[in-house]
């Protein structure tokens, strides 16, 4: 049994894991080295304690510079095995993550399928599969539903999340008097400005992060 609850935790505590011993041989360098980088918070090793199929990579500093294939379910394309034909292909490429942007329909089968056939770690957004995991209105969410869609994502396996904690009230009229001909580029943190705008709550990500990071620790997640 784990007497640890995170990889930097780990390292933290001078326990070698194995994901440790795989990434150092990786990377080239010592257990000790890469042990000493985590504890520092310079180095992360994203290994949710569900993701089984993982082959497990560092990300940070000193480190080799990892490759990231953004994929998903869309309107336009809801074939899951096409899908994982572009997972099969990115990774015999040399793929290190997948970050699965899906934003239609029920996402949580193909994030699962992702989980037990992937090995290159696995990302998400959160905010992107709120509106569609509860089939409402986005302004009729509450805080607790994004909440808990992070830990929906935490429960299926994902070994980083991308979460979107930057805006908060003090920042809205800054944003709603900026002068930018492009505005938010981001879309999460549209979704998140919009919401916050028809509310008038806080964000979720910036109110909860404490909860947020709880969820993280008890499935090893990485935030992104």
């Amino acid at each position: 049994m784990r007497n640890y609850s995170t990889q930097m935790e780990a390292a933290r505590k001078n326990i070698v894991t194995k994901e440790m011993e795989i990434v150092a041989k990786k990377e080239l360098m010592t257990v000790e080295e890469l042990m000493s980088l985590m504890a520092e918070g310079k180095v992360v090793i994203p290994a949710n304690i569900k993701h089984k199929s993982l082959n497990p990579e560092g990300i940070g500093s000193m480190l080799k510079t990892k490759i990231n294939v953004n994929l998903g379910i869309s309107k336009d394309s809801k074939d899951y095995d096409v899908e994982m034909d572009k997972v099969n292909s990115a990774v015999d490429m040399g793929a290190h993550s997948i970050m699965d942007l899906s934003s239609h329909g029920n996402t949580q089968p193909f994030r699962k399928k992702l989980v037990d056939e992937c090995s290159a770690m696995l990302g998400t957004v959160p905010v992107y599969d709120s509106v569609i995991h509860y089939q409402r209105d986005l302004k009729t969410l509450s805080a607790k539903d994004f909440i808990d869609v992070v830990r929906l994502h935490a429960e299926d396996g994902v070994d980083f999340v991308t979460l979107h904690c930057g805006i908060t009230r003090k920042t809205i009229d800054q944003i709603k008097n900026q002068k930018r001909l492009t505005n938010i580029v981001s879309r999460g943190g549209s979704l998140v400005f919009a919401w916050m705008s028809m509310t008038g709550e806080e964000n979720p990500f910036y109110e909860y992060y404490d909860e947020i990071l709880e969820i993280c620790r008890e499935y090893d997640v990485t935030i992104s």
